[in-house]
């Protein structure tokens, strides 16, 4: 998961709305940040595994621009690669005793298509589509009928110095208990609510790493980040033997995994890295804020991603400090910024004097789209 998420950038009224945000009530809790428990899984009637897939893990990948749909280089490569390592896992998953795989976006490219060439995907496997957009992480559970779930092209955490690593879009780390998390261990959480486990896993070393609190988990690892834009590749043929193999050992000893139950109430902290930055907010009364980092206590996992939302929205508006960076190289900068000036004068003016009106956010073309996740 990486851009074009959707409702982020909040109002302030709501981070400062979020429950035990204050230094007092948010004292982290002890222990383990998850209990480890065994699953029940019944298999007599079939057995469907769900599969996320993102873009910073693919084999053959040492280029950032391959997973970024407005580069070249996300046609000439990036897809191909997607769809190769999505086909075997599938394969492999198959092998191992899977009777239906599923497919759906944990990317968010900003690609209105899926990233996923369907005309070169195995077609055993099924696409998940809807007409509204969706949030893939959470909005699948609740109705579910997925025996196990499995992440492809996955990347580490921030700060991690995987491949294109980061947790949730550019420049934000998530924290439960001040144990910092990657997307993997958060869809282990969001799954976990269900007694679903996440059973396979593809990347990098440094997202294989970070996994090692999932010990069951089957990890194929297909390349080595030398640094956040740079990596050692495995041969593509070993690579994705590798893809199959682990997957199909994943299928085979799922009734030995478990999943994750997260301990109630937790402490969520949102800690970010440039582009991003919560710093505005180090002063206002009631928010624990440290090192970049805003906290709150949360009594649900919900709970705790919705208040993170509220406060990467915030943390978001950094971002349009490079646009002004590189504006002020452009060469109309000098009437750029006297006309962004003037407009936010007039517009502080038509307010006060109420002939101002926001303007309809557009509404989206109705020309019958499904929507395969976040885009």
């Amino acid at each position: 998961m990486i851009t074009n998420k959707t409702g982020l950038v909040l109002s302030f009224s709501l981070v400062l709305g979020l429950q035990g945000c204050s230094p007092e009530s948010a004292g982290p809790p002890s222990g383990p940040v998850w209990n480890v428990v065994d699953v029940q899984i019944n298999l007599e009637d079939g057995f469907s595994v769900l599969l996320y897939h993102d873009m910073e893990g693919l084999s053959g990948q040492d280029d950032p621009n391959s997973f970024r749909y407005s580069e070249p280089e996300y046609l000439e490569s990036g897809r191909d690669f997607l769809v190769a390592d999505v086909n075997a896992v599938a394969a492999g998953l198959f092998d191992g005793g899977v009777t239906e795989v599923f497919i759906v976006d944990g990317h968010g490219s900003g690609n209105r298509s899926p990233d996923l060439d369907y005309d070169k995907l195995d077609p055993r496997i099924q696409p998940i589509s809807r007409e509204e957009t969706f949030d893939a992480y959470t909005g699948l559970v609740d109705g579910s009928n997925y025996d196990a779930v499995g992440v492809v092209g996955m990347h580490a955490k921030t700060g991690s110095g995987g491949f294109a690593s980061h947790t949730y879009t550019l420049g934000i780390g998530l924290e439960l208990n001040g144990q910092s998390i990657t997307e993997t261990e958060f869809v282990a959480l969001s799954w976990g609510r269900i007694g679903v486990p996440v059973i396979f896993a593809s990347g990098d070393d440094k997202l294989q790493g970070d996994l090692q609190t999932m010990p069951w988990l089957k990890y194929a690892r297909v390349k080595n980040a030398t640094s956040a834009s740079t990596a050692d590749l495995l041969p593509l043929e070993e690579a994705r033997k590798i893809l199959t193999s682990q997957a199909k050992l994943a299928a085979e000893s799922v009734l030995e995994s478990k999943y994750l139950d997260l301990r109630l109430p937790v402490l969520g902290t949102v800690r970010v890295a440039p582009p991003a930055d919560l710093a505005l907010l180090e002063n206002v009364p009631g928010i624990e804020y440290e090192n970049n980092g805003v906290s709150f206590s949360a009594g649900s996992l919900m709970e705790f991603y919705d208040g993170a939302r509220a406060l990467i929205g915030v943390a978001r508006q950094s971002y349009t400090g490079v646009l002004f960076e590189n504006l002020r190289q452009h060469e109309d900068a000098g009437e750029i910024f006297p006309a962004y000036v003037d407009s936010l004068f007039l517009r502080w003016l038509d307010t006060e004097s109420g002939d101002y009106t926001a303007p309809e956010p557009p509404s989206p073309p109705d020309d019958g789209r499904r929507h395969h996740g976040y885009n």
